[in-house]
């Protein structure tokens, strides 16, 4: 994370955004790239996801992803780095199996700005949705009457 261009921002709003799921009851599927190697994911990622996926391809459906998603959901929401490399290549498969993907644009990243946006450009055209974590939060509360409102607005403010 330290060589992602703006790299503790989006590690703290995918934290953020976790929080929230979790209050909502969604499910979170994490992936590691060669953890041998690059190393695990940090532990405040890897407390919130219910599986983690240990990946070699780029493309984590390669390395098991569709299979971990729960058989009742079709619609993912990606989040993370490198947004050109290993999200955006999961988000084109995952688009191709017949998944309603959308892409945190504040919630992902790369070590150049040039690249994240060319890859959510790419993403975009390819028919992913992009979208802002508070989009998403308001999205996933549908009301102001939803219990959890006041702690997921704390969250999002």
């Amino acid at each position: 994370m330290p060589a992602i261009d703006q790299g503790e921002a989006i590690l703290n709003l995918c934290i953020r955004t976790a929080k929230i799921a979790q209050l909502l009851e969604i499910p979170i599927i994490g992936t590691e790239q060669s953890p041998i190697s690059l190393g695990s994911n940090i532990e405040p990622i890897k407390s919130f996801c219910s599986k983690t996926i240990r990946k070699e391809y780029f493309n984590a459906c390669a390395d098991g992803l569709t299979a971990a998603i729960p058989s009742n959901r079709q619609q993912c929401i990606l989040m993370g780095c490198e947004t050109h490399v290993c999200l955006m290549q999961t988000a084109l498969k995952l688009i191709e199996e017949g998944y309603d993907v959308s892409v945190i644009v504040d919630g992902v990243g790369s070590r150049r700005a040039l690249d994240k946006q060319i890859a959510l450009e790419r993403l975009q055209v390819a028919g992913a949705r992009l979208i802002t974590a508070e989009m998403l939060g308001f999205e996933w509360l549908k009301s102001a009457q939803n219990p959890v409102f006041k702690e997921v607005l704390a969250l999002l403010k």
